[in-house]
C-alpha cells in the first residue's frame, strides 16, 4: 500500500490537487478554511461536541471508541456520494484541525482504495500560523500604499472600483469585510466573514500584488463593523500618504441617498441603527434625525447628519489617525462614473 504523503502550509500549491477536503464540523469550516476548500465532515457539528464531551468528563476510551463508529459511518456516505465517481488517480489534499486522527481517518481510506491522498501538516491550525506569519512578513516589505480620503459620501469605495478597473492594485477593506464602515455600514443580508477569513482574503489579495506598483485603500477606522484590521497594515495606512477627494456637499447628499436606499426603504431598520450614535449627540439633534425620518424627509436628514455628526467626526478621525496631510486634492462636480473614472485616470497617472 502507497505511504501516505504529507505537505506543510508553506510548500503546498492548490493547482497540485483535484480537491481540498476540509474534514472538519461545518462550524469550524464555515469560520474560516483553506482557498477552494470543499466540506466533507468525518463527524458534524452535534457528533462532534457529543464526542469531545464525552472525552472531557467520562472515559476517552469511550469517546475514541463511538468517534470511530460515527467517523465510519459518515466516510461511508462521503464514498457513496461525493468519491462515488472519482478516476484512480484521483489526488486530494486533505486536512482537519491539527492534521491527526479526523484527516488521517478519511485519508487511510482513500489510501486503501488505490487514490493518492496528501494530509496538510499541522492541519488549518498549521495553516492559521502560516497565515498570520506570512501577513506579517508581507507587509514589513516596502509596500507603497496610497490612502483615498474624503469626506463621508465622497464617493471614496466608487473611486477605488475606477482605479480597479482601469488597472490599478486596491484592497477594498470594506468589501472584504461586508460593512461600509459606519454606524449605518451594515448589511443584514450579507453577514461578516470571521476575522480569520478576513484576514486570510487580504494576505491572499497583497499576496498577488506586484510590490513595486502603488496599494490603493479608502480611509478606514481600525474597526470595520465586528471585524479589526491587522494592526501592521493600520500601522502602514497610518504611515501612508493620502490623496483627498472632494466632491459638492449637495452631490454628497444625492450619493449617499442612492448608496444607502435599503435603508430609506426601511424606516424601522434604519432608526434602529441611529441607536448606535443617539448617546454622541445631544436630544435635540437626535430627535430632529427621528422626526425627518418619520416625516419622509430623508435629504435634509442626510444633510444634517453629514453636518452634525459625520463630517466632524472624519476630520477628527483623519487629524488624529494619519501622520501625512494629504499629497494632492481633487475636486469634481458631480458624481458621474465618467468624473469617477476620469480621475480614476489621473490619479494613477500622477503615481
Amino acid at each position: 500500500m502507497r505511504e501516505i504523503k504529507s505537505i506543510s502550509s508553506e510548500d503546498f500549491k492548490v493547482h497540485e490537487y483535484d480537491d481540498i477536503i476540509d474534514v472538519r464540523s461545518p462550524n469550524e469550516f464555515n469560520e474560516d478554511h483553506l482557498p477552494n476548500a470543499l466540506n466533507l465532515p468525518v463527524l458534524d457539528n452535534s457528533e462532534r461536541e457529543e464526542i469531545g464531551t464525552i472525552y472531557k468528563n467520562e472515559n476517552p476510551f469511550i469517546a475514541k471508541r463511538k468517534g470511530a463508529a460515527l467517523v465510519s459511518f459518515n466516510i461511508s456516505n462521503h464514498l457513496k456520494t461525493y468519491f462515488s465517481d472519482k478516476e484512480k488517480d484521483y489526488s486530494p489534499l486533505v486536512y482537519c484541525w491539527r492534521g491527526g486522527e479526523r484527516s488521517r481517518s478519511l485519508s487511510i481510506i482513500l489510501n486503501s482504495i488505490g487514490w493518492k491522498p496528501t494530509i496538510l501538516k499541522g492541519g488549518y491550525q498549521g495553516y492559521r500560523k502560516y497565515i498570520i506569519k506570512s501577513l506579517e512578513e508581507i507587509l514589513s516589505t516596502s509596500l507603497n500604499l496610497k490612502i483615498i480620503s474624503g469626506l463621508t459620501g465622497s464617493g471614496k469605495t466608487k473611486l477605488l472600483k475606477h482605479l480597479f478597473t482601469n488597472g490599478a492594485q486596491i484592497i477594498d477593506l470594506e468589501g472584504l469585510a461586508n460593512h461600509k464602515g459606519s454606524a449605518l455600514g451594515g448589511d443584514e443580508k450579507l453577514p461578516q466573514p470571521s476575522q480569520k477569513k478576513f484576514e486570510r482574503n487580504i494576505f491572499k489579495l497583497i499576496e498577488s500584488f506586484d510590490p513595486k506598483m502603488p496599494i490603493f485603500l479608502e480611509s478606514e477606522s481600525s474597526r470595520i463593523g465586528d471585524l479589526q484590521v491587522p494592526a501592521k497594515l493600520w500601522s502602514l495606512m497610518k504611515n501612508s500618504s493620502l490623496i483627498e477627494v472632494e466632491i459638492p456637499h449637495v452631490k454628497r447628499i444625492e450619493l449617499l441617498t442612492n448608496e444607502y436606499q435599503h435603508l430609506i426603504d426601511d424606516k424601522n431598520l434604519l432608526l434602529t441603527k441611529l441607536e448606535k450614535i443617539k448617546h454622541l449627540k445631544s436630544s435635540s439633534v437626535f430627535e430632529n434625525w427621528v422626526n425627518l425620518i418619520n416625516e419622509g424627509n430623508i435629504t435634509n436628514f442626510v444633510d444634517s447628519i453629514l453636518k452634525d455628526h459625520y463630517d466632524q467626526a472624519y476630520l477628527n478621525s483623519r487629524k488624529k489617525t494619519y501622520l501625512n496631510d494629504p499629497e494632492n486634492s481633487y475636486s469634481l462636480k458631480d458624481i458621474s462614473d465618467k468624473s469617477y473614472g476620469d480621475l480614476a485616470q489621473r490619479i494613477i497617472s500622477n503615481t
